[in-house]
């Protein structure tokens, strides 16, 4: 078996114009190095879209990327927000928001004449992820996913490059704090960023907040517990400062993703760490 790395500057190379959707996490970042790396800023759009279910420190975030590495850096706005099917979430929520970012996308890939490339990893097709779908049938390419890289690869070669970013916490967007079946709107995507943002600034840095209402449900590393119990009462003020009623921690721990388990029959959930 060859190189990974080797095998994603050849495949990026026959791609030789690209948009990277650049969203600033170790995936997409990694991807925008390497092929900026490789192609040169003037053949590497990094593109990062920007709606209400973006935090704000994330787009800070990829603006800081872009300067560090000069990257060929723009920003476009996503309206998946206007989209009936996507602020109904449910389970095809994320093919919607997949598909306004292709409309975004699009026309800055068809005036560079290049091909979109999204940072999906091979791990990312075990997942209920429908919003790989709507990429792929766009013409969206997954070079990460071509060249063999798992999650933990991408980090292990982020570290080996020097990039900031091999360690960086998972960080889906906002509306994924909600359950499928809880309307996506600007109001409550607000109050889970103002929750998960005052958590941060008390050195939480990989968390999630679920949002149920005027409950929130906090999830942070298993390592994590004591500290959240530990400065609980910061804890709860910063949630209620938030706009929620009540406080809880799931005793779990942090799981990505693990609001899809309501998509899966009971005897299909995974077990619980």
């Amino acid at each position: 078996m060859g190189d990974p790395l080797e095998s994603l500057q050849d495949h990026l190379r026959r791609l030789d114009q690209v948009v990277v959707a650049f969203s600033g996490g170790a995936d997409s970042s990694f991807l925008a190095w390497v092929a900026n790396n490789v192609l040169g800023p003037r053949r590497v759009h990094c593109v990062t879209a920007v709606s209400p279910s973006l935090a704000g420190f994330e787009r800070d975030d990829c603006a800081a990327l872009a300067g560090e590495w000069g990257l060929h850096w723009s920003q476009v706005a996503t309206d998946e927000m206007a989209n009936a099917a996507y602020r109904r979430n449910d389970g095809d929520r994320c093919y919607w928001c997949k598909d306004a970012l292709m409309d975004a996308l699009g026309p800055v890939a068809e005036a560079d004449g290049a091909t979109i490339v999204l940072g999906v990893n091979v791990d990312d097709l075990g997942d209920h992820r429908p919003g790989q779908r709507a990429a792929a049938s766009r013409g969206a390419a997954f070079p990460l996913v071509d060249a063999g890289f798992t999650k933990a690869m991408v980090r292990a070669a982020s570290q080996r490059l020097g990039l900031r970013t091999w360690d960086k916490p998972a960080a889906a967007c906002l509306a994924s704090r909600l359950p499928y079946g809880t309307p996506v709107a600007l109001g409550v995507l607000r109050e889970v960023e103002a929750a998960e943002t005052s958590l941060r600034s008390l050195g939480l840095t990989a968390l999630r907040v679920r949002h149920y209402r005027d409950l929130a449900r906090i999830e942070v590393p298993l390592d994590d517990l004591a500290v959240v119990i530990e400065r609980r009462r910061e804890v709860v003020a910063a949630i209620h400062a938030a706009g929620y009623r009540y406080v809880t921690l799931d005793l779990d721990g942090l799981r990505s993703g693990n609001l899809n388990d309501a998509l899966a029959p009971v005897s299909e959930v995974s077990p619980r760490r």
